[in-house]
């Protein structure tokens, strides 16, 4: 009959039919008391036969599924040390990183960078000393430096001076010596100088005097030529033309081709003052701004506990509005200044300033904002038309990932840990990268006034200077100090010691990151392999998965985030040698660079992916990290269409959600401080740029709702996985009843696959 009704055309049941003693619950297992009406007496879905039969194609690949274990309650607690050998090399390397640091501390000396140094290798601005009250170096003969550069690397092959102010105006030595103004030139030349011991040719050649003086003003704590732009011609002063040492009238292009890209950095320079006076006129509005990104943060998670349905979709909503009223509002500009005839200009004629409305009166700049608005509203639409399906089957795992994160609140403070790890681990790094660099003693090289003498630039004491024969080989040569550095064993691995800080520095920032996720899965997966919720929850279960994490797991975490620094440190050359090619015309090289760097992206992100599913394996079952890396990998390829539909899905979601949060603080500030909110009109600070408090809020948002969602993310990665070794586990009979909550089972329900019954039974 049953044969005859199927062959006929009737629909078969979509589950297969069960007989009495299938229906019933084993009269030998009791159901706990409170577990959910799906754990009591829920027969398995899938005849045994038919699970062997879908499971031996992916067995044989992905290795065996999760069997029954009768005596797992959730993350092991008898466990041992794993990677025991990792442990040992990395607590080793970070006793030698101190050391390093030690013998860094003790050859260093920061004021080598604070202080600039003149030509007798002394601090400019020292106390206790006699250039305490001159902290400005000043160069005797600015057009003997080539760039910039060489004048903050103290290598310009002129003498150097401490002088307590720079000088205000044009000025030669040859008119100074015989005129009033001898007294105000007589202050940068050397000390104990006396005019009428040596002619003008021999002061000149000693570097005793500068043949001349400009008007400057100090940046970086070194004097440099007082340069300006009027009606596109460089000047000084107001002068385009000055005289030489000679008396000789020279351009001021001149001065600027001798420091060039000067005018630039004293831009900079101002940009950074009025940056500054920003942040001090409107730290407080930020820091309110930052706390509503904190309490909306919290207010998101907690919504999604009760309301995730709702709250998905209204993010959905809010991000397809907010694209849309973008698109609307640069039309709109688009379209009133093009109408405009006298704002039809180019967008590039504005050239690079900070003053941002200078960009926003241009159309094209509203035209590139439409233009992208419109791509990122098409891409949107088109992701969400394909996962249109799928959003609600994520919103189960929404909700219980809020409800894990509710149960277990001091999760959501434990960031905070993480970050007093990351800070005090950075800022170790970069005192140790600033003692490094000052760990050099002076160094002094011959400097001829004619280029062509043997001895240039080798070097030299000033001590015996003048008991060598370079002096009469080389008529006029000096000694000056020219850079820090040294000869010795130390000094030449300098450079060596610089990477050993750096690639130390992203082992150790990538140990804490680790530490973080294994801490969190395991304290979610006690809430997940916990029965009946919450009162099963083990008590504290945040801090018995750190100190799991620490006592037993230190060489699993240290192995998996050597692996990823490795990584990141190859990526780091990779940048640098682009950055050297960038100039270069050898495109081979170049090609070949970029697909080593998009490979070893690729790379990155991948491992990035296994670990932190190797390290929730790692804090639940306790194994090593190449078993956990393995077994997680497995599971995940086992169930690789969930993990597309359910948990990239729920990451997409959650990158939403900090998008909106950051989004919506970032269009309130701009409202606030552009006064553009009635009733608050008053209180808004007056600012150079707008843009300092809006950028610092909308970034400042990002991290903190980050901070929050990270945790939210390890959550849901960890109920996922979880979740996949409860479907393997476990049949939802009484005697294996399922560990996931009701709205989980509706995910299993719908994506139990659907067997036909058997034709011949």
């Amino acid at each position: 009959m049953r044969g005859r009704s199927i062959s006929s055309g009737a629909e078969p049941s979509s589950s297969p039919v069960l007989s009495h003693r299938d229906r019933d619950p084993d009269p030998g297992v009791q159901t706990p008391r409170g577990a959910p009406p799906h754990r009591r007496a829920r027969a398995p879905s899938v005849p045994p036969s038919a699970m062997t039969r879908g499971t031996q194609s992916s067995s044989a690949n992905y290795g065996e599924p999760c069997k029954f274990d009768p005596n797992f309650k959730g993350p092991v607690q008898n466990r041992s040390c794993t990677d025991a050998f990792w442990c040992a090399f990395f607590v080793s390397l970070i006793l030698g990183y101190i050391a390093m640091g030690a013998v860094a501390w003790i050859h260093g000396d920061p004021r080598k960078l604070v202080y600039p140094t003149d030509s007798q290798g002394q601090f400019c601005g020292q106390g206790n000393s006699s250039n305490a009250n001159k902290a400005i170096l000043f160069y005797f003969n600015m057009l003997k430096c080539a760039s910039p550069t060489v004048l903050i690397d103290l290598q310009c092959p002129t003498t150097q001076l401490c002088v307590s102010k720079c000088p205000d105006r044009f000025l030669t030595l040859l008119d100074a010596r015989n005129s009033n103004s001898w007294k105000y030139y007589r202050q940068f030349c050397k000390p104990g100088f006396e005019l009428g011991r040596k002619s003008v040719a021999e002061v000149i050649r000693d570097e005793d005097c500068p043949s001349m003086i400009v008007p400057s003003r100090p940046f970086l704590q070194r004097c440099f030529p007082d340069l300006s732009r009027r009606n596109g011609v460089w000047t000084v002063a107001n002068q385009t033309v000055f005289k030489d040492g000679d008396n000789n009238r020279r351009s001021i292009d001149d001065l600027k081709e001798a420091a060039r890209s000067i005018a630039g950095l004293l831009n900079v320079r101002d940009v950074g003052m009025q940056i500054m006076e920003d942040y001090a006129n409107s730290w407080k509005w930020i820091l309110i701004g930052l706390a509503l990104a904190t309490a909306v943060s919290l207010l998101f998670i907690l919504l999604l506990r009760f309301t995730a349905f709702l709250m998905v979709w209204t993010v959905i909503a809010c991000v397809v509005s907010a694209l849309g009223y973008g698109i609307w509002l640069c039309y709109w500009e688009y379209s009133s200044l093009s109408r405009r005839s006298e704002v039809k200009v180019v967008l590039s004629d504005a050239g690079f300033t900070a003053d941002l409305s200078v960009y926003l009166q241009r159309s094209q700049t509203w035209l590139i904002f439409m233009i992208l608005l419109c791509a990122a509203e098409a891409v949107f639409v088109v992701v969400l038309v394909f996962l249109r399906s799928r959003l609600s089957i994520t919103v189960a795992l929404l909700k219980e990932g809020s409800q894990a994160v509710g149960c277990i609140a001091s999760t959501l403070f434990y960031p905070l840990v993480t970050f007093l790890f990351l800070a005090v681990c950075v800022s170790y790094a970069a005192v140790t990268a600033v003692f490094l660099a000052s760990s050099g003693n002076a160094v002094y090289k011959v400097v001829p006034s004619d280029e062509r003498c043997a001895y240039a630039n080798v070097t030299c004491s000033p001590k015996n200077f003048s008991q060598t024969n370079v002096s009469s080989v080389c008529s006029g040569s000096r000694c000056l100090f020219a850079f820090y550095g040294g000869e010795s064993l130390y000094h030449r691995y300098i450079l060596l010691l610089h990477l050993v800080n750096l690639f130390m520095l992203l082992w150790l920032l990538n140990f804490i990151l680790a530490l973080n996720q294994c801490t969190l899965a395991g304290a979610f997966a006690s809430y997940y392999w916990a029965l009946v919720k919450p009162r099963d929850v083990p008590g504290c279960p945040l801090y018995s998965s750190f100190s799991r994490a620490i006592r037993y797991h230190t060489g699993s975490l240290a192995f998996g985030s050597l692996i990823l620094a490795l990584t990141q440190m190859v990526r780091v050359v990779l940048e640098y040698l682009d950055y050297r090619l960038k100039g270069s015309q050898n495109g081979c090289a170049r090609f070949l660079i970029c697909c080593l760097r998009s490979c070893f992206w690729c790379l990155e992100h991948f491992i990035r992916f296994l670990n932190r599913n190797a390290y929730i394996m790692i804090a639940i079952y306790g194994k090593n990290f190449c078993t956990s890396s393995k077994e997680a990998f497995r599971l995940l390829m086992r169930n690789v269409v969930r993990v597309v539909v359910l948990d990239k899905v729920t990451d997409f979601l959650l990158f939403l959600g900090k998008l909106l949060i950051s989004g919506g603080l970032g269009v309130l500030t701009f409202f606030f401080f552009s006064r553009r909110i009635p009733f608050l009109q008053e209180e808004v600070p007056v600012l150079h740029h707008v843009w300092v408090p809006l950028l610092t809020v909308t970034f400042g948002s990002y991290v903190i709702a980050n901070a929050f969602f990270n945790v939210y993310a390890i959550c849901v990665d960890t109920l996922f996985l979880c979740f996949c070794e409860d479907l393997e586990r476990n049949d939802g009979s009484s005697s294996r009843p399922y560990y996931m909550s009701s709205g989980l089972h509706e995910i299993l329900h719908r994506q139990e696959p659907r067997v036909k019954p058997d034709s011949s039974s």
